[in-house]
């Protein structure tokens, strides 16, 4: 039974280890989360119609949420340290039930911020990818790497499956029932979330995935003793440990850099962009479904090659890879689907998630298993203010020059940075950075 009086199997499953369990549902948490990220693209030009609003001010709504997305994952490791994972995954779907719902009645701008910016933005950041890297850590001593890749693939599988269908939905009947759709699916899933997840192995009297060994008294009692105040105050003493190492710099600037080259200019002007070319909102939206199938093998790939090959190198491959796709981009756009443009998706999709195994994996063999999910919430801080200043900026260039082609190159250029710059990354493994609470 778990500290909220909730009963538990003690044992597996049958043969099947409740690690993958847990995983499984943490997955589907992942993939309302997804759900949300993937439909702003294709909400922009409708709400841009309907309500009079310019590229800019709905930019600005999504570069606040992303904003708050990426600074509030970090506080939200460690706030799953105080209250458990379990409960906090909980508060942070009926958060973007909410606020995904409220939209129906939104009239202003300033609305869109506060519900999109804000509170979606707690929401997505409490269950970003930081939540997978701790459960991860938690309930897997083997296979971290191929785990991570099944966790970072949320993403791909909620675009595949969720970004044609919200298209066809808006076109059909309008944005307000596609925020409907995903306040529902986000609600839906709460007691799944309640009943499945256990905070750790021990709670349940079993050891993490692969691991040896009989559990000690520690393990069965182990809770989290910090108040909620010493929570935050835990995130940022391992922010201050952290940033006194090369290593975290170059972590947190690459990771700037893919927020920037993906959720910033593609997730969220990807489709306004094709609609300035002639191509339908939903022509757009199955590219970049065309993204999400491939990315779902890219990231699956990157999990077991991270498990394998060293972590750096493949983040070389998958920037630089990124970096031609970005470059070019610009070259093929127009209102119809051309092979060469398929092409170009095909490669981005392979290497867009794919960032993540690898670099999940460098926070925790060198920041350790403790700390590194925290200092992987503050790398993927930096991912999504990366990819909120290209939300605006992209946004911005599009105002200024009337189409997004300095956005295109600018970001390709800033891709192929980030791949030298992982050359410079520590191979130090298991090391480990002090941190008192």
């Amino acid at each position: 039974m778990d500290g909220g009086g909730t009963p538990y199997p003690r044992a597996m499953i049958g043969r099947l280890h409740r690690a993958w369990l847990v995983a499984g549902v943490t997955f589907l948490v992942l993939l309302a989360s997804a759900a949300f990220r993937s439909s702003v693209g294709v909400m922009v030009v409708p709400l841009e119609d309907e309500f009079g609003w310019t590229r800019s001010a709905t930019s600005l709504a999504i570069s606040v949420g992303l904003v708050v997305y990426g600074l509030t994952a970090p506080f939200a490791a460690a706030l799953m340290e105080r209250f458990g994972i379990r409960r906090i995954a909980v508060l942070a779907l009926l958060l973007m039930a909410v606020g995904t719902g409220l939209t129906l009645a939104m009239t202003q701008s300033w609305q869109l911020v506060l519900l999109w910016g804000v509170m979606v933005g707690l929401g997505t950041g409490s269950t970003a990818l930081v939540f997978g890297a701790l459960v991860t850590a938690r309930w897997f001593a083997h296979r971290r790497g191929l785990v991570l890749g099944i966790l970072g693939a949320a993403w791909a599988t909620g675009q595949l499956i969720f970004l044609p269908f919200l298209a066809r939905t808006i076109e059909s009947q309008g944005w307000r029932y596609a925020s409907a759709a995903i306040a529902i699916a986000c609600l839906a899933l709460i007691p799944l979330v309640w009943f499945v997840i256990a905070d750790r192995p021990a709670d349940v009297g079993l050891r993490p995935y692969g691991a040896s060994g009989d559990l000690t008294d520690a393990e069965l009692e182990r809770n989290a003793t910090h108040s909620g105040w010493r929570a935050a105050g835990l995130a940022l003493a391992t922010l201050r440990a952290a940033a006194r190492t090369r290593a975290f710099w170059l972590l947190a600037g690459t990771f700037f850099i893919c927020g920037w080259t993906t959720n910033g200019i593609i997730s969220s002007h990807f489709v306004p962009a094709m609609h300035d070319h002639g191509m339908a909102a939903t022509s757009a939206a199955s590219l970049l479904a065309v993204v999400g199938l491939f990315d779902l093998i890219g990231t699956l790939g990157s999990g077991w090659l991270s498990d394998r090959i060293d972590p750096r190198y493949l983040l070389v491959a998958y920037y630089g890879l990124r970096g031609m796709a970005l470059v070019a981009l610009p070259v093929f756009l127009g209102p119809d689907i051309d092979p060469p443009l398929l092409v170009v998706m095909v490669l981005f999709g392979l290497d867009w998630v794919a960032t993540v195994p690898p670099t999940a994996l460098l926070c925790t063999r060198i920041f350790g298993p403790e700390r590194g999910p925290i200092v992987f919430g503050w790398v993927f801080a930096s991912h999504m203010v990366g990819a909120a200043v290209a939300a605006a900026v992209s946004g911005t260039i599009r105002d200024a020059a009337g189409d997004y082609a300095s956005a295109w190159y600018l970001a390709g250029a800033l891709a192929v940075v980030a791949a030298f710059a992982c050359l410079a990354i520590p191979a130090a493994r298991e090391q480990r950075v002090g941190v008192d609470a």
